[in-house]
Parts: C-alpha cells; structure tokens; sequence
C-alpha cells in the first residue's frame, strides 16, 4: 500500500513503536525511513499529539496500528492526514465472529470487577478484547516479570505482549523519548480472556493473581 501511494526513498512514515516489528519493516522495505510516535496510555494506540509532534516535511505517510481490540483515534489521524497532505494506513487486527467477541467481553467484565491489585484495561467504545491487558503497578519491568512467573507457577497463562519497543531494537535503534510506550512495555501483561475459558478457569485467574496483587509495591 504504501508503495501504491508513493511512498518510497526520501520519505518518512510515523509509525508506533509499542508493538510488533512488521509495521516498521514495511515502511523499510518501502524504502522509507520510519518515524516513531507516542502511544496513547489507555489504548495502547498511536497518540495524535505526539503523531503531529512528529511530522516534518520529509513525512509521507502515518500508519495507525489497532491494538489489543481497541481502535486508534481514526478521526483526529484522518484530520491530521488532511491538513499536512499526508497518506493515513490502518493495520489492523483479525475480527472475530459477534458470538465469540460478546463471551470475550463476559469474561472481560468478569475480570474488571473481580481483579485487585493490578489496573485493568479501560474499556472504551467497541473494545473486543483480543487481548485482555493489564497493568502491575511496581517498580518497572522486574515487577512486572516477577508477577508473571509467579502467575504462572499458579497454573494461569500469560504473556508480555511486547518485551522491547520496536525503537529499541538494534535494527531500528532512535533515541527518541516516547515515555508511554516504555512504560507500557515494562508493566503491561496479558491474562486469558478466550471465549472458551470456562467459570473455574476464569476463577483460577482471579485467585491467582489477587493472591499477588498489592504485593509489589513501588520503591520509594
């Protein structure tokens, strides 16, 4: 797509850096340079200020990545896309069938109520939750890592949805300051929402990780 538009050598493209690796790579193998943006805290999802922030006349392009089952703000990128002349992609996620998104969001708004100790997703307009993910308060990553283990060792599986910022790794290293997303990284985990999960299983996650909650506190 971006090659269809245009978008090639010379160009720069904003792209989020909280995520998986295959945006960026797109925009190289476009012969673009990508340009990384802040996420927004409660959706994980490329900030329109900090898109703006980043715009330069060299900038051709921004890709909005949806995540988690939460969608970027499509209306503030599209206005932004306007006023600067500049291509605005969606990468988005798989749509699961209605049925199986409602059980998801059962099994969610299970989780909101029953949850301590860790900051549960903000919900928003049309969240379908492909991932259900939380937040463990604490002192950075090494909170968050032990928390998982010791999750895990309760029998609970979890995963970090992303261990290191698209910016942070060596093929794309920019020493740009994008907060959000380093926090992001370093305290959020996601716990199982499947439709599938019965009431025991999803008993078992609660008991798991309330046994834990509260327990890691920040350093002062």
């Amino acid at each position: 797509m971006l090659r269809a538009a245009g978008v090639g050598a010379g160009d720069e493209v904003v792209v989020p850096a909280f995520g998986n690796v295959e945006v960026a790579e797109a925009v190289t193998l476009a012969g673009a340079v990508p340009v990384f943006a802040d996420i927004e805290p409660a959706t994980y999802c490329v900030d329109p200020d900090a898109v703006q922030a980043a715009i330069t006349a060299r900038t051709a392009a921004v890709v909005a990545v949806h995540r988690f089952g939460r969608r970027a703000d499509l209306g503030r990128l599209h206005a932004l896309g306007q006023r600067h002349g500049l291509l605005v992609l969606e990468h988005g996620e798989a749509h699961a069938p209605l049925d199986e998104t409602a059980r998801r969001r059962e099994r969610a708004a299970y989780l909101d109520a029953r949850l301590r100790g860790v900051r549960t997703p903000d919900g928003g307009d049309g969240h379908t939750y492909q991932q259900y993910v939380v937040r463990v308060p604490g002192n950075g990553r090494p909170d968050r890592d032990a928390f998982a283990r010791a999750v895990r060792a309760r029998g609970v599986d979890c995963r970090v949805p992303v261990k290191t910022p698209v910016h942070r790794l060596p093929e794309y290293r920019r020493w740009v300051s994008l907060p959000e997303t380093e926090r992001a990284a370093d305290e959020t985990l996601a716990l199982p929402v499947d439709a599938s999960l019965t009431k025991r299983e999803m008993q078992r996650i609660v008991s798991a990780c309330n046994a834990l909650g509260g327990l890691l506190q920040p350093a002062f």
